[in-house]
């Protein structure tokens, strides 16, 4: 995170700010830009996101006079700098010159030069020209005291399918796999006379060969590979710029902006070669509050919780969804300061400043196309900027003491949805979201984590949809619960392992010692079709998949009460070693996963923030941070009316000074946010 990487006092509050891009203006408006800033209370900006045309306008050309001019201005005035390295999109001279820079499309269409992600990971060209770009921003900019961190590139993405990455693509296989006969073996091309008898017969997985849609593959382990590839392609691409500034501004913490449930890169093997996480948040207005915080604790979770950066969000309005409505008043306090509650240490904007053309031009910023501060946005930026001032040091670096985590994993999430069945309504991230929101709603912080992260630090570990169980992992679940640990996992898991070969002998595979069941079919359900089965006295719908299971030692803890399977299990519960291990066979609806969530957490010994394991009253979200200044807890009613919440604990509203007695009810305003910071 920042606040750890920079040991020279650089950073003493929660960064506030965003994307400055002056190079676009006038120069007159600079120095106005500089008074609304400072207006606002903005104190990091960053610059020089998308000027490699300007900076590079011929091969052997540099021209940074403008940029030079902008950093010296921004120094004089006090601003922080985040600095990026403006390879996000290549000059159109390159495309001319050397046109292996573009991307070929899924359906094999060569691109041109336009558009924003267009060069291709594995042209030399784009491998030569962006890191020599970074090198030379670093020797020229290393001296400047206020750059606090390097922002590589621009939101990573995309696929390409060129002769470039065709012939590189073989080369990877032949590093992981060694010999032909393993890659036929793993991708078990015995299946319709697919074999392959020599690397140079392998081609990209696309419209051209596997492909008959997106998500459809008639040859899933290709194209899970593929996935993987791509992902390691562009990582590669961001290490040679990270090599390349790190050799020179070793001392400057680096990252590039990730985009939170993005499933082209794998972000837990990105996470390992980035100093701290920095990611976009643009939830639609009508986004689930409960998705928007899964994403922030997922980019939380990459760096083991340590607290991330908050790259981007729109002060006010987007500009790409079919209806975009304005961010109403309080929401875009609100929003930050959901982030700052999930582990972030910046609250920052794209835009400063609205552009007057392209794509752009009627996306949200700090200073709107009028060109002064009287608007209703910039009042609430200018008045948050005011609080995280107030605020000051008092958060920064606090972490997330969670006893609950959720098993998160991108090969997982591409091979489920290569699956070729069993509905076509099956997707991981939904699956995810059901059992996050259970936690959330009620109050019980939780990490989501990646197959490699030790487990030795939770009570409960849910992993919903584990489809691929890869090798080893079992070891580390098994060891898990036989020391006491709690286990969830559900329908459709312990399919296959790495490769996608289905793991014979029965599922769920590898877990079925772990879980004492043997599945034996799965009954996918159309959307208007239902079973349903009584837990607790309450009966719920069973619906999408139902699993037909037997025990094997496991105990049912409730039934089908419908069609040929009637009276078999759907929730199983298994003691194995010291721990439990839960099995839920089919999809249902909030009011369980609740249920099941909060009986499996009291089991498991896990309390709530605040409450008896029940939901705060209306959208109201509760999570903790902790750090050597003490426990802070953050209250954000998201809610349209204002509410009463009963505290226990005392503590001061450092947002107002407020003081609160425990048994106090503090009153939450809507769209309303209180910090306290609890009296130990």
């Amino acid at each position: 995170m920042i606040t750890d990487m920079i040991e020279n006092d650089k950073v003493k509050k929660i960064l506030y700010g965003g994307d400055y891009n002056p190079e676009q203006w006038p120069e007159e408006t600079w120095e106005e830009d500089m008074r609304l800033l400072k207006l606002a209370h903005i104190d990091v900006v960053t610059l020089n996101v998308f000027s490699w045309a300007s900076l590079q306008p011929e091969e052997d050309v540099y021209h940074f006079e403008k940029l030079d001019s902008i950093m010296e201005m921004v120094h004089r005035h006090g601003l922080k700098v985040c600095l990026a390295t403006s390879t996000a999109v290549h000059p159109a001279w390159m495309a001319r010159k050397y046109p292996d820079i573009l991307r070929t499309e899924f359906n094999g269409m060569k691109r041109k030069f336009g558009g924003r992600h267009n060069s291709c990971p594995n042209s030399r060209t784009y491998r030569k020209y962006a890191p020599a770009l970074a090198a030379k921003l670093a020797e020229r900019y290393r001296d400047y005291d206020n750059i606090v961190a390097w922002h590589i590139s621009n939101e990573f993405g995309g696929v390409c399918y060129c002769e470039n990455c065709e012939r590189r693509f073989r080369e990877w296989l032949k590093e992981k796999y060694r010999t032909i006969e393993e890659v036929n073996r793993v991708w078990d091309t015995a299946f319709w006379g697919h074999t392959f008898y020599d690397f140079d017969e392998i081609v990209t997985p696309n419209l051209l060969s596997e492909h008959f849609a997106p998500d459809r593959t008639t040859f899933q382990g290709i194209s899970l590979d593929y996935r993987r590839f791509n992902s390691e392609s562009i990582l590669d691409c961001y290490r040679l710029e990270y090599d390349a500034l790190h050799a020179v501004t070793p001392d400057i913490p680096i990252t590039t902006n990730l985009m939170g449930t993005f499933p082209d890169l794998d972000y837990q093997m990105w996470a390992k070669y980035m100093d701290f996480i920095s990611w976009d948040n643009y939830p639609a207005n009508d986004t689930p509050i409960e998705e928007t915080a899964m994403r922030h604790d997922l980019m939380r979770g990459l760096k083991q919780g340590k607290p991330f950066a908050l790259m981007e969000q729109t002060p006010s309005v987007t500009n790409w969804l079919p209806y975009n409505a304005l961010k109403r008043p309080g929401v875009m306090r609100l929003w930050s300061y959901q982030a700052v509650a999930h582990g972030a240490d910046t609250v920052m904007f794209f835009q400063m400043r609205r552009s007057t053309g392209a794509c752009e031009k009627y996306h949200g910023a700090v200073i709107d196309h009028v060109g002064h501060e009287h608007t209703r946005v910039f009042r609430e930026i200018a008045e948050l900027g005011a609080e995280l001032e107030k605020i000051g040091s008092l958060t920064l670096g606090a972490r997330t003491d969670a006893k609950a985590a959720i098993l998160f994993d991108w090969d997982n999430w591409w091979a489920a949805g290569y699956s070729a069945g069993p509905s076509i309504n099956l997707r991981y991230c939904d699956e995810i979201l059901n059992y996050y929101k259970a936690f959330h709603n009620l109050n019980i912080p939780v990490d989501i984590i990646g197959v490699e992260d030790d487990l030795s630090g939770y009570a409960l570990v849910a992993a919903p949809l584990l489809y691929m169980v890869k090798s080893g992992h079992d070891e580390k679940l098994r060891s898990f619960v036989q020391n006491g640990g709690h286990f969830l996992t559900t329908f459709f898991s312990g399919y296959v392992d790495e490769h996608d070969l289905v793991t014979v002998g029965g599922y769920p595979g590898r877990l079925r010692d772990i879980l004492g069941i043997w599945v034996e079919e799965e009954d996918a359900l159309p959307e208007d079709a239902a079973n349903r089965f009584t837990y607790g006295g309450i009966t719920y719908p069973a619906v999408l998949i139902c699993d037909l299971l037997h025990t094997e030692g496991a105990e049912s803890l409730c039934s089908y009460e419908k069609d040929f399977y009637k009276g078999m299990p759907v929730l199983t519960r298994n003691r194995f070693g010291k721990g439990l291990a839960y099995y839920m066979a089919a999809r249902s609806n909030a009011d369980f996963y609740r249920r099941l969530i909060g009986d499996i957490c009291r089991e498991a010994g896990i309390e709530p923030i605040i409450g008896q394991l029940t939901e705060t009253p209306g959208l109201i979200e509760v999570t903790k941070r902790r750090n050597q200044n003490g426990t802070f807890l953050f209250f954000l009613n998201h809610d349209t009316e204002e509410h009463e919440i009963p505290l226990n604990c005392a503590g001061t509203d450092i947002l107002t000074d407020t003081d609160y007695r425990a048994g106090d009810l503090m009153k939450l305003n809507a769209k309303g946010t209180a910090i306290i910071l609890v009296r130990e």
